[in-house]
């Protein structure tokens, strides 16, 4: 648990994150602000999450921009 203490992503599953994004994008703005091939050839859930949990470098590109998005809201909604 100490060693979790500074990860912002500890208890948020890929699912959760994956579903988040393309919520708020959808699948052709998320391939393009991610570039990951896969959103535009293959757009489900599924499948997406079995890439990116065999794809480490995918992985981090849409935690990174997860974060990214998650700090971008936060400084839209400060006065």
């Amino acid at each position: 648990m100490e060693q979790q203490k500074n990860n912002p992503l500890h208890g948020i599953t890929l699912q959760s994150i994956l579903e988040y994004l393309v919520e708020l994008y959808g699948w052709e703005e998320l391939a393009a602000r991610v570039n990951i091939t896969n959103f535009t050839k293959n757009p489900s859930i599924n499948s997406n999450l079995k890439l990116l949990r065999n794809t480490p470098w995918a992985r981090k590109k849409v935690e990174d921009f997860y974060l990214y998005t998650l700090r971008k809201q936060r400084q839209n909604k400060k006065p």
